[in-house]
């Protein structure tokens, strides 16, 4: 098997690839995945996230036919003190064509990506995936990833939990509220923002219950989000827009 960057020639294959691995991996109904596969992977929307530096998009091929691919992206390194400073990867899609599954090539492809991802600085993964998808959950499970949170997400008008996997959890990290409260960051779990990354924020060290998001670019707490899943920071402006499920609009 040989492991490669896409090319804008594979854009047909991919689309293909995501379509029927979504249809056998998710219970989700027909209408939903079609809205997913043209907001995710429209011509214009591929040859975008092909030239864009931060993101690693690499397919797998069996006898010169594609039979799986992944998509990555680099995120905003953190640094927790002088001598500690990590840059994590997310892990967004690793889809293989249903025909050819148990045959090890999702966990060739997996290190193939993670090889690649460690070459451009990335010193450790974060994987997604939803809590219905007993074969991907799996999947990171035998990677020997460990889950560190779950998170709601909205799919098809319909609420879904979404399992959070790295490889190297870190913990929590206190933060001191305006009102003097004690909340607690995971900087496991970053979302890309414009300036910065965005860490989700607990009310208790459980990760029971959500308070919020902290802000990488300025440090502070940034609580506002909109209905279709946009954060925005008041300190600086800095914003993320909606990514993988919430960026379907479904």
């Amino acid at each position: 098997m040989n492991v490669r960057p896409a090319t804008p020639a594979d854009r047909p294959a991919i689309r293909d690839i995501a379509r029927r691995s979504l249809q056998t991996s998710y219970s989700l109904s027909p209408q939903a995945i079609t809205s997913a596969i043209e907001e995710w992977y429209t011509e214009d929307n591929l040859c975008e996230r092909l030239n864009d530096e931060d993101r690693l998009l690499l397919v797998a091929e069996r006898d010169g036919q594609v039979v799986g691919f992944s998509e990555s992206t680099l995120e905003d390194a953190v640094v927790f003190d002088e001598t500690d400073t990590k840059q994590k990867a997310m892990l967004l899609w690793l889809h293989v064509d249903p025909s050819y599954r148990g045959e090890g090539i999702g966990t060739d492809l997996f290190e193939a990506t993670s090889e690649r991802l460690r070459e451009r600085g990335a010193s450790t993964i974060q994987g997604r995936v939803l809590a219905e998808n007993s074969e991907g959950n799996g999947f990171f499970e035998r990677l020997g990833f460990q889950r560190v949170g779950r998170r709601d997400v909205e799919v098809a008008s319909r609420t879904h939990v979404e399992n959070i996997y790295v490889e190297e959890p870190s913990g929590l990290t206190a933060c001191e509220t305006s009102a003097g409260e004690t909340v607690y960051v995971d900087r496991d779990d970053a979302e890309r923002g414009s300036l910065g990354p965005f860490y989700p924020v607990y009310a208790d060290q459980t990760r029971g219950e959500r308070y919020g998001y902290y802000c990488g670019s300025c440090e502070q707490l940034a609580n506002a989000m909109d209905a279709m899943g946009r954060i925005e920071c008041d300190d600086c402006g800095n914003s993320r827009k909606p990514t993988r499920w919430d960026a379907a609009y479904m």
